[in-house]
């Protein structure tokens, strides 16, 4: 199965009908369909130019786009309505950056092709998501489908929601810290040492030590502003290498690796819950949802789990070596399959982790901030310690 060729970003010159010429950036599968696209505006195209792909506007559906385009097929569908006329109505709800894509899923059904191949070729549709359309597709219940994967989106949604915030707080914290100690290294503790030194006050070495590291980084402010900014768009280029790296770092710190293993936990049972209700077997559900899986130990296991389901090892067996696993959560799994009921099992297991998100981001949160209050007085106090120390040396003198 081919997939369609992802847009691209196109720098372009154009003739107006009116006359003159319109310079703008558009995204557009190729040249041709640039120039269909702009005769539509009733320009002509002269001349263009692709972007690299890091300057490229097209985007990916967010997961948010995709719990919303979910849900509104769910509801369409259950309601009768014909897939291609879900699909246009679906378009309105997402982004409009991603209209077309929706439009272009649209006219691929239309044409004959199966939703699943349709949302593979498009993009943007992961191997989880287009694996659970087209088991719906075969046992009739795509609106069923479509209802799971909206609810796990927003599930996982709520995660990442809790995961952005824990990240943002200290980050403002530790920034505000930085700033402030900026402004003072630069500008307050020189100026108050130059003013000592010129009026003929003896300076503490510390306090010398400070003022000449102020000294030298405000005659060079504009290369260290310039070196931050380049910093930041290395950061912006390469933000998924720095994502990997601060996932690896986090997973072994205490307290954080935690909330990271529950978020991996909830991320996986939503899949599998979602997976297991639209009839995929379990061993090609586990191979597939291992994949939403970043932490190493978790997800050898569980590939290990799905190759011994494959050579004809029964789950409730199995489940128990799967020591990444809660001791808690292979017990219920065992009693679930037993009782033949995993799908209910993984979806309350989601349900599970994601509270256990909550209560150990609230612990998390109540460590933190004790933490940074002290971390903000350390750095704050050490540069008011370098102002106070020939103050006080110099009433200690005149007394």
């Amino acid at each position: 199965m081919t997939r369609a060729p992802l847009n691209s970003s196109f720098l372009y010159i154009a003739n107006k009908q009116s006359g003159g010429k319109a310079i703008g950036v558009k995204s557009a599968r190729s040249s041709r369909a640039l120039a269909s696209t702009l005769r539509k505006d009733r320009q002509v195209l002269v001349k263009t130019w692709k972007l690299p792909d890091w300057a490229s506007n097209e985007q990916d559906m967010t997961l948010k786009d995709h719990a919303e385009f979910d849900a509104q097929l769910s509801q369409l569908l259950e309601r009768g309505v014909p897939l291609t006329e879900a699909l246009e109505v679906a378009s309105s709800v997402v982004k409009s950056n991603n209209e077309d894509r929706i439009l272009q899923l649209r006219s691929l059904v239309a044409q004959g092709t199966s939703f699943s191949d349709a949302c593979a070729q498009v993009g943007s549709f992961d191997q989880v998501t287009c694996a659970v359309y087209k088991a719906a597709e075969k046992t009739g219940d795509l609106a069923g489908a479509c209802k799971q994967l909206s609810i796990g989106a927003r599930r996982r949604l709520e995660v990442s929601g809790k995961a952005a915030t824990l990240m943002i707080y200290p980050s403002i914290v530790l920034s505000i810290a930085l700033i402030a100690a900026m402004v003072m290294m630069t500008i307050v503790i020189p100026t108050i040492g130059e003013s000592m030194v010129s009026s003929g006050i003896e300076v503490p070495t510390f306090t010398k030590i400070l003022v000449s590291i102020g000294s030298m980084l405000r005659a060079n402010i504009l290369f260290i502003l310039g070196g931050l900014v380049l910093l930041l768009i290395i950061a912006f280029l390469w933000r998924s290498v720095v994502a990997k790296l601060a996932i690896r770092l986090t997973r072994n710190m205490p307290f954080v690796r935690d909330v990271v293993m529950e978020q991996e936990l909830t991320r996986f049972f939503s899949v599998m819950g979602s997976m297991t209700r639209s009839g995929i077997v379990l061993s090609d559900a586990i191979s597939v949802s291992s994949g939403v899986i970043s932490h190493p130990k978790l997800n050898k296991d569980l590939q290990r789990l799905q190759q011994r389901l494959i050579e004809g090892g029964l789950f409730r067996s199995l489940i128990e070596k799967v020591e990444a696993l809660p001791l808690s959560t292979r017990k219920l799994l065992v009693a679930a399959d037993q009782a033949g009921d995993l799908d209910s099992a993984f979806d309350a297991l989601a349900r599970d982790h994601s509270q256990n998100v909550d209560k150990k981001t609230d612990r998390l949160m109540a460590v933190l901030e004790p933490l940074l209050i002290v971390l903000l007085f350390v750095i704050v106090g050490i540069l008011i310690l370098a102002i106070m120390l020939p103050m006080m040396k110099m009433t200690g003198s005149a007394l």
